[in-house]
């Protein structure tokens, strides 16, 4: 038996702001106690969630669609699960193997796209990051059992 780290995957594109922003306050939160891994749909995105100290990342279609399978947290905008949002970025591929992923998915209600969430307020990332961290602090710090 050992006991082993949330998996939490944060996925963003073009510049990596938003996956950069949740990253820094995930690791000023929780430290080492949390696994993040950075998921870019570019190589850009991906460095710079792992300049905000991403334990791990990677790029690209396949990383995303494969590794999202064993994921405990995914974090991202609400694009993530959006076909072709983020200008193309974020392939039907991507946005699918998101949406069907076992993993608890927890989005932020910022989007470029056409769409309008009724009901939320608008608050500035920073707020909607701590809000996020809030809601799921004692849940991110559960250790996961396996049985070997």
């Amino acid at each position: 038996m050992n006991n082993t780290l949330k998996k939490i995957c944060v996925i963003d594109g073009q510049g990596g702001g938003i996956g950069s922003t949740i990253i820094r306050k995930l690791k000023d939160r929780f430290g080492e106690s949390i696994e993040i891994l950075a998921l870019g749909t570019n190589a850009i995105a991906t460095a710079q969630m792992l300049k905000a100290h991403a334990n791990r990342g990677a790029s690209g279609i396949n990383a995303i669609v494969h590794t999202v399978k064993s994921a405990d947290y995914i974090i991202g905008t609400v694009g993530i699960i959006m076909p072709n949002a983020m200008m193309g970025e974020l392939t039907p591929e991507m946005a699918e193997a998101i949406a069907l992923s076992p993993a608890k998915k927890i989005l932020i209600p910022l989007t470029q796209e056409n769409i309008e969430i009724v009901g939320l307020t608008s608050l500035p990332l920073p707020q909607l990051v701590d809000d996020l961290i809030d809601r799921h602090e004692e849940a991110f710090l559960e250790q996961t059992i396996k049985f070997s």
